[in-house]
């Protein structure tokens, strides 16, 4: 497992904002495989699940963003 985490580090160090984005759409594209799977009677639950772990998701995400963007160097 530690050699995963590794491999994802050396990853992200040689990857620049194209390579994440595809990365992004790649994944929204499997998130919408998944959902259109989803039995109708489960819908509900798994859109409150998907908010939730957007949510907790996203908010440190924009944390960080909002600290890089606060730096001084950005700024002027």
């Amino acid at each position: 497992m530690k050699k995963l985490f590794e491999i994802g580090n050396q990853y992200a160090k040689e990857s620049d904002w194209k390579d994440f984005t595809l990365l992004k759409f790649c994944l929204c594209a499997l998130g919408v495989i998944i959902g259109v799977q989803v039995a109708p009677q489960n819908k509900k639950r798994v859109t409150c699940v998907a908010i939730a772990v957007f949510i907790a998701t996203y908010t440190p995400l924009m944390a960080k963003l909002f600290k890089i963007v606060a730096k001084d160097e950005f700024l002027s």
